[in-house]
């Protein structure tokens, strides 16, 4: 990627291809130590008591609860905005569930980076009410 890219833009991506790789490690290496996760903002499947994951150590939680039971998460980006050391992204994620199950959601993430570009804050905003889920097809 282009060294022109906003640094909050580029960890941003970089925590997208991680995700889609499923590079847990890569992923939690492009975290500050001390990381706060709210995906959801607001409590939510993927953060039950709505205060969100905090350090490291509850984000390999985050990654392990949320994302390594899965088939695989999908982000498609629309939209993406930088000012500051923050960056904010219109996305659509659809993560594929063990049974075939595909679940869209619609919203904003922001990410905002410390002076080492690690990401010191990830927030999604969407609802569970909006989200819109496929079931597999019949065999």
């Amino acid at each position: 990627m282009s060294k022109d890219i906003h640094p909050a833009i580029l960890a941003a991506h970089h925590s997208w291809r991680c995700v889609q790789a499923r590079a847990r490690e890569q992923w939690l290496d492009l975290m500050a130590e001390d990381v706060t996760i709210e995906d959801p903002v607001g409590i939510g499947p993927t953060n039950p008591t709505g205060k969100g994951f905090r350090g490291k150590r509850e984000a390999e939680e985050f990654w392990d609860r949320n994302l390594a039971p899965t088939q695989g998460v999908s982000i498609t980006a629309h939209e993406s905005f930088a000012a500051g050391n923050e960056s904010a992204h219109v996305l659509t994620l659809t993560t594929t569930f063990p049974n075939g199950t595909k679940m869209s959601v619609h919203g904003i993430f922001t990410y905002t980076i410390d002076d080492a570009h690690k990401i010191k804050a990830l927030r999604g905003f969407w609802s569970m009410d909006a989200a819109k889920i496929e079931k597999p097809a019949a065999k």
